[in-house]
């Protein structure tokens, strides 16, 4: 995998190098992502969290966010409604690295 945080290679693979349906893929990546964030910051339960981390553990390989998968997958593992603290890391960590892919996917995007 890339060191950065969206392997391009990897996302051009879905959509056969075509800039305009990557635009439209990172773009769906991005505003869903936060809405993820959001599920998974709100859950309340151990299956409310698990299905917002597995989506956006499945969101960010989709496109190749490697240290985002990374930290959702982790976030999916944390199990029992008394583990707060535990999860307010794992979001913490998901958050940082969905804000890294969104900054370097403006970059690339500007750039371009």
């Amino acid at each position: 995998p890339s060191g950065n945080p969206v392997d391009f290679e990897h996302l051009a693979r879905y959509t056969l190098g075509e800039p305009e349906l990557e635009r439209e893929v990172l773009g769906l990546f991005c505003s869903q992502s936060v809405l993820l964030l959001d599920q998974l910051r709100a859950a309340k339960s151990d299956e409310d969290w698990k299905q917002a981390a597995h989506s956006l553990k499945g969101s960010a390989r989709a496109i190749g966010a490697w240290r985002m998968a990374q930290a959702a997958e982790q976030a999916e593992a944390l199990q029992g409604d008394g583990l707060s603290e535990l999860r307010s890391a794992r979001v913490d960590e998901v958050e940082a690295s969905l804000r890294e892919a969104e900054a370097y996917i403006a970059t690339v995007l500007e750039s371009r």
